[in-house]
């Protein structure tokens, strides 16, 4: 029996981890994601903060924040 060419084997080799790395990700993929662990402790309640002041930006060519 006559041996495989070399470009065969490499051929058959990449196919072979090609077919690997899909089935994995499309396992992976199916997946359902795991659901968060419960927290027995109330957590605080959340106040919403305020949102900052808009700050005006500096004008080009003046340095420092004064525009007098």
């Amino acid at each position: 029996m006559n041996p495989l060419p070399d470009r065969t084997v490499i051929l058959g080799m990449l196919i072979t981890l090609g077919v690997v790395f899909a089935l994995v990700f499309w396992f992976v993929r199916l997946a359902p994601s795991p659901e968060p662990a419960l927290q027995w402790r109330d957590s605080a309640p959340m106040e919403p903060k305020a949102a900052p002041a808009p700050q005006q930006p500096a004008l080009p060519g003046r340095s420092g924040s004064s525009l007098i």
